[in-house]
């Protein structure tokens, strides 16, 4: 053996602990439903039944349409792509997706307008790193989606978090987010549908939002990921009707309309007033990260114009159908529940956040604790709301700074299943209620 120069026999290697990816952790759903799963018992006599994250992919009630099916196998078989993409993704596959999003708007959107990404996970990153300079800072829903709060981190861009109101159908706070907002301020994100609430917001609401933003000088980041996912009293509107009046970044995939997530189609789409992301350097932003970044896969995307253009109307409306019975169920079931109360019904995507009371329970302290023994003794699987990392500090992220117990609950598995958890939620929730003396 050569000479190592003493650095490795000392003991010691070059490498080690990424302290802020340790802090980044406590704010993913994944890490925390890793913890969450981990107390299942793997030789427990109950199936797990899970009510935790948004892929209810594994159900039958929930298969995609054959259409895109048909549309991916095409693709493969066909050999025409097999190569690498352009980086801002393939002109049939952004033609289509500006089509499709055109639809519901009052302009029309241009293939220039979009850049194609590896689901909208991978959008949210290319945003937020475009967005990220020194000092600038970026404004969050609290509750939210805690992607938005790690990469925001792990790319140096402070988040500040406003309020959705519970008591007011969670609608954004905008006198907390004209508070919020400096020189500094770079954007707002609002997802709607609603993950984690289950709320959508209307037009009307929408439109002040818009006049918010342009009165900071802010632009919008619209997380759309679950659009057309509604089944209450207030339709769908997509931020970018507002676009010749504030900049809209709207983020989409076919992951959740089409349910399909394991297939990582997203999308960047950009609206605003004439020249104004071009002016103030977005486009050359997103292209360099797009650059150095990993591109969607060349068959699903030659796929896409006609996963969009022919899926029938018959296959997104029993999607509909379906999360409406589930999202009445869950409803419903939950009212039965002392320690629980459900602010909102929802009215969209495939979540609620309901509100833990621990102080009518005679063994458990807070949600963590709750989510762990409920996982280990009936193999149900409810979430936290996870911490966020915000100024450097772990804070919790439901309704106000600080304050937890709050859970995220997914409807989103077959109805009989669904009944069957919150059955046994019930059941565990009765099993360490506090006896009355």
């Amino acid at each position: 053996m050569g000479d190592d120069g003493g650095h490795a026999s000392a003991g010691r290697w070059g490498f080690g602990a990424n302290a802020l990816l340790a802090g980044i952790s406590a704010s993913s759903i994944r890490a925390v439903l890793n913890v969450v799963m981990s107390e299942v018992r793997e030789d427990g006599p109950l199936p797990v039944l899970p009510l935790a994250h948004g892929d209810p992919a594994c159900f039958s009630c929930f298969r995609t349409t054959s259409v895109a099916e048909e549309a991916i196998v095409d693709a493969v078989r066909s050999g025409n792509f097999n190569s690498y993409a352009s980086t801002q993704g393939i002109v049939p596959a952004r033609c289509a997706i500006a089509k499709y999003l055109s639809r519901d708007l009052p302009h029309k959107l241009s293939p220039d307008d979009i850049f194609v990404t590896a689901g909208c996970a991978q959008a949210i990153e290319i945003v937020i790193s475009a967005l990220a300079s020194p000092g600038a800072n970026i404004l969050l829903p609290r509750p939210g989606y805690p992607f938005y709060e790690a990469r925001s981190a792990f790319s140096g861009l402070e988040a500040r978090h406003f309020d959705l109101l519970p008591d007011k159908g969670w609608e954004i706070d905008l006198e907390a987010v004209e508070a919020l907002a400096d020189e500094n301020t770079v954007a707002i994100v609002l997802v709607n549908p609603s993950n984690p609430c289950g709320n959508v917001f209307s037009h009307q609401h929408l439109a002040k939002v818009a006049e918010t933003a342009k009165k900071l000088g802010i632009l919008v980041i619209a997380d759309e990921v679950y659009g057309h996912l509604t089944f209450g009293n207030v339709p769908f509107t997509p931020m970018a009707v507002f676009g010749k009046i504030v900049p809209v970044l709207t983020l989409g995939s076919i992951s959740k309309r089409w349910v399909v997530p394991g297939w990582r189609l997203g999308w960047i789409a950009k609206c605003g007033p004439d020249g104004v992301f071009e002016q103030n350097k977005f486009d050359d932003n997103v292209r360099v990260l797009l650059n150095i970044t990993t591109d969607p896969a060349t068959f699903i995307q030659s796929a896409i114009p006609t996963i969009l253009e022919n899926t029938e109307n018959e296959f997104f409306q029993k999607t509909v159908d379906i999360l409406k019975k589930a999202a009445d169920i869950c409803y419903d079931k939950l009212k039965e529940i002392d320690c629980i109360t459900c602010p909102h019904k929802p009215e969209g995507s495939m979540f609620v956040m309901v509100k833990l009371n621990v102080s009518h329970l005679e063994d458990i302290h807070d949600d963590t604790e709750f989510c762990s023994m409920l996982a280990k003794e009936e193999s149900v699987i409810v979430l936290p709301v996870p911490v966020v990392i915000s100024n450097g500090k772990k804070h919790y992220a439901g309704v106000s700074l600080g304050l937890k117990n709050w859970l995220r609950v997914t409807f989103a598995i077959e109805p009989s299943s669904l009944e069957e958890a919150l059955g046994r939620l019930k059941s565990f929730c009765n099993r360490h209620a506090k006896q009355s003396k």
